[in-house]
């Protein structure tokens, strides 16, 4: 009995370093998982919060140089407000003609293909230009230069949660659907214009604001384009964060970021759908989009595209080896395909 007795304490004896070190395992196991969760909480966290209110980018330094002289670039350029705050740009030709180099450039290839469109500063009508998310309304003076040098005005408004905007967060386009033609009216009536003609642009989640603003009644358009934008919301972000994380992770992580977003602005992911009001619009609209882009997927264009009646004038134009980011500037003539656009149905 006795023998029995010490051989059991010679086993626990022999067995405490062991136990020891597994129950250092284990604890660090929990420390590290606990770790995990909290880390990815805050990256679902993280997410939910730029999906409603991005970082604001700041003016860069070619905003500074066009704003400082903008009649090197063809334009005049006028800041104002409208009667809810939303800060704006108006972009127009130079009386005398003078045209800035991208404006020469995008006029010379309308030439080389027989376009007709006015003489230098001349203008046909007005265009309002709707920037995607974490931009702001200066991103598009370069876009506003060509288009001025064709024969258009470009207003350029600021989205809710971007550039000086007071508002804090975007639902793009459930709630902002109303400021590019209040855009539009406001503007005509400071600065004294006729607003029609008129033409709508967005790239991205201003492609979202425009397809919103294009189905609602009695819009002012007469010419649409929408540039990488996506039919879905949901499903982009899905993309993006599996494309990081994995199908499963993926899935989670857009789930909990789509909580935050809804805590913070009332609205459901799956409810940020720009296929459903394409399916209402009557605005000739040409879409385009980047042959590899890896933020909104090509695919997520092509169901857009498709969701448009089948009745209405319409056109899809792939941007060959174009990513998200670099979708306007490859040596695709994609400004002459959107000039055209805009003259052929406003001009």
């Amino acid at each position: 009995m006795q023998q029995t007795a010490v051989s059991s304490l010679n086993i626990s004896l022999h067995d405490l370093p062991a136990l020891t070190m597994f129950r250092i395992r284990l604890r660090w196991l929990m420390i590290l998982t606990l770790l995990t969760l909290c880390g990815f909480l805050a990256a679902a966290f993280w997410g939910g919060t730029q999906l409603a209110s991005p970082t604001r980018r700041a003016l860069q330094d070619y905003h500074l140089d066009f704003l400082a002289n903008p009649s090197a670039h063809g334009v005049s350029v006028r800041h104002f407000h409208l009667s809810d705050r939303t800060p704006c740009l108006i972009i127009e030709p130079l009386p005398s003609g003078t045209l800035g180099s991208r404006g020469q450039r995008l006029r010379s290839q309308l030439l080389a293909e027989k376009i007709d469109f006015p003489a230098p500063g001349k203008i046909l009508g007005t265009l309002v230009l709707v920037h995607g998310r974490t931009g702001r309304k200066e991103d598009y003076l370069l876009i506003a230069e060509r288009l001025c040098a064709v024969g258009f005005r470009c207003l350029l408004p600021d989205m809710p949660a971007h550039g000086e905007h007071p508002e804090a967060c975007v639902t793009y386009g459930i709630r902002e659907a109303g400021i590019p033609a209040r855009t539009l009216k406001e503007s005509a009536e400071q600065f004294n214009f006729q607003s029609a003609p008129s033409g709508l642009l967005g790239m991205s989640m201003g492609g979202a604001v425009a397809m919103q603003t294009a189905a609602m009644p009695k819009c002012p358009w007469k010419a649409l384009v929408i540039i990488s934008s996506f039919d879905r919301l949901e499903t982009a972000i899905q993309k993006n964060v599996s494309d990081l994380a994995g199908p499963t992770l993926g899935h989670i992580w857009a789930q909990m970021s789509g909580w935050v977003y809804e805590w913070k602005t009332g609205i459901r992911l799956q409810d940020i759908r720009s296929d459903l009001p394409a399916q209402k619009i009557s605005t000739p609209t040409l879409i385009t989009h980047g042959a590899d882009d890896h933020v909104i997927p090509i695919s997520s264009g092509v169901r857009l595209f498709a969701a448009l009646p089948e009745a209405l004038e319409k056109r899809w134009i792939v941007i060959p080896k174009a990513d998200h980011a670099n979708v306007l500037i490859t040596d695709f003539p994609i400004y002459a395909e959107i000039a055209k656009w805009m003259l052929n149905h406003i001009g």
